[in-house]
């Protein structure tokens, strides 16, 4: 444990800051533990996060129904009951324009799935907002992306399952929207003129060290977007747009963990994480904003509470499991302000799962 929160000093000596990373897949049990994911993941989600966990698993998983849902306090206050209005720029500029400088962010999910072990299916469908007015500049804001994947992974077992190695492939549609300085006086917003929709292919690659000794110390990595990903390998199915989304640069991401049982029902997780280990663009991509801890105490695989930081913000996230059913609920802080000035958002996520 000393050795985590070392890390996270040494860390947090950089000190200019970005706008918001955007990332393919978050769930609500790894933003509960502030954020890291790649040495913890042990469900169907490792298909998305860590492929090599996948080499974790001894059960069969169908997932059936799980969506997720993501706000912050804004789209309460501002969209209402009228959140999946969401997807209509003039709507939201009209529900935010007396509010300036306030962002508002919403995100939903689902990933039904089977998963074997070593091997897994699914399909992610995600749907994230992200939107504000500039009072200095007048300007409007307006993020949007919309993706639709087909995922498929594998997991190989080395070493009597010492070491795992694993390999996802996913085949995106993506519709997204990036437009920073609109007028925020404008009257006939309209999202298929934004647009921008295309086809991708990616794929993660992971791998995970696992030491045959008391707490089962890990240390994993996930190599994302191999080989960067074009959204431009065809257009896209949904819309007819003549410009293609932004290409992803791949990036490694690095975490460490530990699994310490402390009695016959109860045991915890505790892990420590940095993303895009590579960038070479520290000014604009800080360390403190790439860095992710936490933790989970699980008591008889019903009963899970979970703690832990994203970037320089805390987080909290509570799971009850009962037969196949899932509830969970996190809560966690993310930083979209600017180099000189750290901003924290917070938002809250609930997911429901059914599966077998």
């Amino acid at each position: 444990m000393r050795f985590f929160v070392f890390l996270i000093f040494i860390f947090s000596s950089v000190a200019s800051q970005a706008d918001e990373r955007r990332e393919y897949y978050t769930g609500v049990r790894q933003m509960g533990m502030g954020g890291a994911v790649v040495a913890t993941v042990n469900d169907e989600t490792a298909l998305l996060s860590n492929p090599a966990a996948l080499g974790k698993l001894r059960d069969v998983f169908v997932t059936i129904v799980d969506p997720e849902v993501e706000g912050n306090l804004y789209v309460e206050r501002t969209l209402g009951v009228q959140f999946y209005n969401a997807s209509d720029p003039q709507f939201v500029l009209d529900s935010i324009k007396n509010d300036p400088d306030q962002r508002v962010h919403l995100k939903t999910q689902v990933f039904p799935s089977i998963i074997f072990p070593n091997f897994g299916i699914g399909v992610h469908g995600n749907y994230m907002m992200d939107s504000q007015v500039n009072s200095t500049t007048s300007t409007f804001e307006y993020k949007y992306r919309n993706d639709w994947s087909a995922v498929a992974g594998l997991n190989f077992r080395i070493w009597d399952g010492r070491i795992k190695i694993g390999a996802n492939a996913r085949y995106t549609n993506r519709a997204e929207v990036d437009e920073t300085e609109l007028d925020s006086a404008a009257t006939d917003l309209q999202l298929d003129s934004m647009l921008k929709e295309g086809i991708g292919i990616s794929s993660d690659v992971g791998i995970m060290f696992v030491a045959p000794v008391t707490w089962l110390p890990t240390l994993a990595a996930v190599w994302r977007d191999v080989g960067d990903t074009s959204y431009a390998v065809q257009e896209g199915m949904l819309h007819s747009t003549a410009e293609r989304p932004n290409s992803v640069t791949n990036s490694l991401d690095v975490g460490l963990a530990v699994f310490p049982i402390h009695g016959r029902r109860l045991r915890s997780s505790w892990t420590v994480e940095l993303r895009d280990v590579l960038t070479k663009d520290t000014e604009t991509e800080p360390v403190l904003r790439r860095i992710h801890g936490g933790f989970e105490l699980n008591y008889a695989d019903a009963l899970f509470f979970r703690g832990g930081m994203n970037q320089r913000y805390w987080t909290a996230g509570l799971e009850l499991a009962m037969f196949n059913y899932q509830l969970q609920a996190a809560t966690y802080g993310e930083d979209i302000g600017t180099a000189d000035t750290p901003l924290e958002d917070r938002r809250y996520v609930l997911k429901f799962s059914f599966r077998f």
